[in-house]
Formats: C-alpha cells, structure tokens, sequence
C-alpha cells in the first residue's frame, strides 16, 4: 500500500530534486523507497512567465533550492477537460486565472500540484496555489519538512542523511 502516492507530500526542493523517476509509471517518482505523484512546497516567486490563455510558469524559492511550476490556463478550450461538467470547468479556469494572478514576483506562496516531468527536468503541475501573508509559514514548512524526514527515518529505522539531521539538530 502507497500511503503517500496521492498526497501532497511536503518537500522542501533539495528533496524534491533527488526524485527519481519510476520505470514503469510516468505519473510516479520515487523518494527514500517511498512512491510519490503529488508535492507541496512554500517559498519565494523568484521568476514568472506568464503565456496568456497558456500556462503562467514560475520558479519557487525555499532556501534549499529551486522549484519550476507550471499552472495552466487553458482549461476552456483543452480536450482534456471536455468530458467534465462545463460550469465545473468554468469554476477550475476562474480559480487558475485568480491563482495566476496572485503570483506575483517576490510573494512568498504555498504550491501544491502533481510530480511531473518535462523534457528530462522535474516540475510542479500546480493545482492550487496560496499567497502566505505570513513569513514564518515558510520557516513552519521547513520545520514541517525536516520533522517527516526524521519520523520517516525512525519508522524505517535508518539513518537520516547528515544534512537533515544537522538541520534538526539531532545527533546521530
């Protein structure tokens, strides 16, 4: 059972980074033996480009590394979405045009969205994002990131790497 295959794990992007690919399911990536599909990550809008009617790609910041995002706009004319309900298609591209707008260089932002990779590097499909008011969600993010690695680590009774555990002050 992959208790973490459809959640949004936390990662911070040093993590998000070393995600492997899986061989046999391109929706999947593994992590310290765990399977993976979706993400959650909190820092700065460090670069946008915004394709009207397209997508709005970003990169997000957290201290640790980068993440690219993709947030799509096209919801209203994607064969994807056409077999779905058109008010409830209506509702998704008005929530991606406000997200879109919200991303702002220099906002610090919670994204959330599906693994995916693109031409060989990985990104964020982001399904929602959120513009923190608060600096301290990302120092609480990392805090968060850091207390799941070593819960990880003592359930699977191994070591957590150097860097983490320097990080959380733990001695090992």
């Amino acid at each position: 059972m992959d208790a973490l295959y459809n959640t949004h794990v936390k990662l911070l992007a040093f993590d998000f980074l070393k995600l492997t690919p899986s061989p046999t399911d391109p929706s999947s990536f593994f992590r310290r033996g765990k399977r993976l599909s979706r993400a959650e990550t909190v820092g700065i809008v460090v670069t946008r480009d915004l394709k009207p009617g397209k997508f709005v790609k970003f990169t997000i910041d957290d201290g640790s590394g980068c993440i690219s995002c993709v947030l799509w706009l096209n919801q209203l004319n994607s064969s994807y979405f056409s077999r779905r309900n058109p008010s409830d298609v209506r509702l998704i591209a008005q929530a991606a045009t406000d997200f879109a707008s919200d991303l702002q260089l220099g906002v610090l932002a919670r994204v959330r969205g599906r693994i995916t990779d693109y031409r060989g590097a990985l990104q964020i499909s982001v399904s929602d994002v959120v513009v923190e008011r608060d600096p301290n969600m990302q120092i609480l993010h990392w805090l968060d990131c850091m207390s799941l690695v070593m819960l990880l680590a003592r359930i699977l009774d191994s070591d957590c790497s150097a860097s983490c555990a320097r990080i959380c002050g733990v001695e090992r």
